[in-house]
């Protein structure tokens, strides 16, 4: 099969087109023959040589990808040869071929087509995860995403937005800052112009915002403690601009602040499984009834994965960069 290797770690030059065996399905997995898979930013990070892979999973990079089952390990049970899904995959999405396991598949939601639907899994996990289990986001309640122009931020303004809360983001130009609010952001907040603490907390009547989901870290983590509401739950999930910081942690206890984070790929596979469940549950007949949609900002075909990096690493994109095979 074709896939992406990566011999040494640095920028985008260093990814090659190879060959090797395509990999078989172990108990409980399933081989799915890809037809696109999602980039993301851990993706990067392992190229840079800054994330490894955990004990198991494979070297190759790819944490999301869709479609068709062609193999199907012992004790696979729901999912059959020539079943079409989407997969949250533990590595390996490069490639033209990919065992995952059975309990990280999700079927492709009504009106989707393979392209969107592999720029589901790894964002839809990530904010449910986060926003919704870990930091407990009700309707009525008031997030803050930054990076809301991203694959994440999109998906949690769309999720959060459909659930009842009110959305707030951050984004670093009027196109994008456009783009946040069409998908449900009540204010969007161009964080060159203006600074968002102000504009959250005159928005809110000096309530503040009840969850923040960050992926920015840098002098963001002070001002987040700044804004959060009293009771609030403040949720890194990346540290973009670094993780090392002086900060006042008297308004974590005067105002009962939860501050918390994770990283999903290490994450067990009952942990991912349960988190597929709900997703399938809650999320998946809001985008089977077209209220929530991925948003794709640009394909590339595998062997131009290194443009598909450099645009990443741009951020100069709208939602999600996905490879086509």
């Amino acid at each position: 099969m074709r896939y992406i290797d990566l011999p040494e770690h640095g920028g985008p030059e260093v990814m090659q087109l190879a060959e090797r065996e395509k990999p078989q399905p172990a108990s409980g997995e399933v081989l799915i023959k890809v037809v696109a898979a999602g980039i993301n930013r851990p993706d990067i990070v392992q190229r840079m040589g800054f994330y490894p892979p955990p004990p198991g999973a494979s070297p190759i990079m790819g944490l999301e990808v869709a479609g068709e089952i062609v193999a199907v390990g012992d004790g696979v049970e729901r999912w059959k040869e020539g079943d079409t899904v989407c997969a949250l995959a533990n590595g390996g999405g490069y490639a033209e071929y990919v065992a995952v396991p059975a309990s990280q598949c999700l079927p492709v939601p009504k009106g989707l087509s393979l392209v969107e639907a592999a720029a589901l899994p790894e964002t839809f996990f990530t904010v449910w995860s986060n926003v919704f289990d870990r930091a407990g986001l009700k309707a009525g309640e008031i997030l803050l995403v930054h990076g809301g122009s991203s694959g994440i931020g999109t998906t949690a303004i769309q999720l959060a937005h459909n659930f009842g809360a009110r959305v707030f983001a951050t984004a670093g130009s009027a196109e994008k800052c456009a783009a946040c609010e069409a998908l449900g952001a009540e204010k969007a907040i161009n964080y060159k112009n203006d600074d968002y603490v102000e504009v959250v907390r005159e928005a809110t009547g000096g309530h503040g915002a009840d969850v923040i989901l960050d992926m920015v870290g840098g002098d963001y983590i002070d001002r987040n403690i700044q804004l959060a509401a009293k009771d609030g739950r403040i949720v890194n999930i990346a540290y973009l601009q670094g993780a090392s910081v002086q900060v006042n942690m008297l308004p974590v206890m005067l105002k009962r602040l939860t501050l918390t984070g994770s990283t999903l790929r290490p994450q067990s596979a009952q942990v991912k499984a349960a988190i597929a469940g709900a997703l399938e549950s809650k999320v998946w007949p809001l985008i089977d009834e077209g209220k929530i949609r991925p948003q794709i900002a640009a394909t590339f075909p595998l062997e131009n994965v290194a443009d598909a990096h450099r645009l990443m690493e741009s951020s100069g994109h709208i939602g999600k960069i996905v490879l086509t095979l």
